[in-house]
């Protein structure tokens, strides 16, 4: 009975840790963005991130429970195993809180699996680890930010191209909404109820959850388009006619960077040629500077903007949702290996994850955000690179559609990778030079140190605990 309170508290006790530091980097682009207050975060994620963790959340919790180890090299000694699932997770637990306490974004997937690792080499030696599953996981660690990036990159351009360059941005945007409407709820409602109500036992065959996916996206494309229909232009905007695109004027902003290096670098006959042709393009960007209005467009900027600013509350919606169902796993899937021990007083392979464990860690996960999640969203959301609504909607949905493939295919990615990713994707669309270097650079020692100091966090609370209960 000590042993199974004192698990459920440490579970709790670790996602609390959870929602402190890794919601708060789910949450950081919304609130860095300007589309949520940090009240408003807490409250759509309390809602949000309990939802994937009971719904979605056993897949991963599976993985994490007996998937890195081999439980049955601890046959003979169930309690040693006990005690160190009990110690990876106080052991992460605590450097989860020291590290959101300096406002490090760390990894929580990171520290638990290497405390789990740690503890299984350490005490059971290598041959209990199942190094094919680390391996897989250390890969998803690579892939998992590469391919956020990659969707938000992609997503990004799109809208440079297709809204914040267009001739006319505020009609552009009134195309695009519904298609982005469309593509968030069909790909959110398919990830609910395709083996995702598993839970509530109202699983459904594959083409039913796609139709209704269709159906539930169709029916939010078609209200984006109707919502669009009524939105009135800004106060005194004419739609331009015959005007160059603000493409264009960027474009040789960028040409004439080019060919100022070019100047520098070249030799007298060559420098007095480039200077020549430097002056013309220079002639020629200034006037279509004043043809296109570039400078008196800020009034339409700020209508798509604005109008993002909705779409990232759901993309927002979208990222808690994918990062509960995720994440949980890292506080849960140890506990209900720890349980099932306690009840059995066997070690088995699998064991089903319980709904009420799902829903505990989902509670602490809220908890953690609401109380100490302020400390590390700055991090995220303001400090690496610049982000608007339209920037924050395309890191969100680039991270949140990596980590809910992920949550699917049972693999415990980082969401903190996930999000790092998609912004640097963002980021990168805009050029090298709206990056924050330096703090990338701390946030890549941060995720090094995560892995070793978690480790040793844990063997020494296993100990600990082994001298009291052992």
């Amino acid at each position: 009975m000590v042993l199974t309170i004192l698990i459920l508290a440490i579970g709790f006790y670790m996602a609390w840790n959870i929602g402190a530091n890794d919601v708060s980097n789910a949450m950081g682009t919304s609130v860095g963005s300007g589309a949520l207050t940090l009240r408003r975060a807490v409250i759509l994620a309390a809602i949000l991130e309990f939802c994937g963790a009971y719904f979605v959340g056993s897949n991963v919790s599976q993985t994490m429970e007996s998937g890195l180890i081999n439980p049955h090299l601890f046959a003979d000694q169930p309690l040693t195993l006990v005690l160190g699932m009990c110690g990876a997770l106080l052991g992460t637990g605590i450097w989860l809180q020291l590290a959101s306490y300096l406002k490090w974004p760390v990894s929580t997937t990171h520290a638990i699996v290497g405390a789990i690792v740690g503890f299984g080499a350490i005490i059971g030696g290598v041959g209990t680890i199942r190094w094919e599953e680390v391996g897989f996981i250390v890969i998803s660690w690579v892939v998992s930010p590469l391919l956020s990036a990659i969707i938000s990159y992609t997503i990004f351009t799109f809208l440079q191209k297709k809204i914040l360059f267009a001739l006319d941005p505020i009609e552009a945007t009134r195309r695009a909404i519904p298609g982005f409407c469309f593509i968030i709820f069909t790909t959110f409602t398919l990830s609910l109820i395709f083996n995702g109500l598993q839970n509530l036992d109202l699983n459904l065959p594959l083409p039913a959850s796609i139709a209704i996916a269709l159906g539930v996206g169709g029916l939010a494309a078609l209200a984006a388009y109707l919502i669009m229909k009524k939105v009135s232009s800004p106060v005194g905007y004419i739609t331009p006619e015959g005007q160059y695109s603000p493409q264009t004027v960027i474009s040789l902003e960028k040409a004439i960077k080019h060919l100022q290096r070019v100047r520098i670098s070249s030799s007298d006959k060559t420098h007095e040629q480039i200077s020549s042709i430097l002056h013309d393009v220079k002639l020629i960007s200034s006037q279509l500077r004043q043809e296109s209005h570039f400078g008196q467009r800020s009034s339409e900027y700020h209508f798509v903007e604005k109008i993002f600013v909705y779409l990232q509350i759901l993309s927002a919606s979208y990222v808690a949702f994918a990062h509960g169902a995720n994440d949980v796993a890292n506080a849960i899937g140890p506990v209900s290996a720890v349980l099932d021990i306690l009840r059995t007083g066997t070690i088995s392979e699998s064991t089903p994850i319980a709904p009420w464990l799902l829903a505990l860690g989902g509670v602490g996960i809220v908890i953690g955000l609401a109380t100490w999640g302020w400390r590390v969203i700055e991090t995220i959301g303001k400090k690496i690179t610049e982000l608007t609504p339209t920037r924050g909607f395309c890191a969100e949905f680039g991270a949140a559609t990596t980590i809910l493939i992920a949550s699917k295919c049972g693999l415990p990615i980082s969401t903190t990778h996930c999000l790092i990713g998609a912004v640097l994707g963002v980021g990168l669309a805009r050029g090298l030079s709206a990056l924050n270097l330096g703090m990338l650079r701390e946030i890549v020692l941060s995720w090094i140190i995560t892995i070793p100091a978690s480790a040793g966090i844990s063997v020494l609370c296993f100990y600990l605990l082994k001298s009291i209960f052992a």
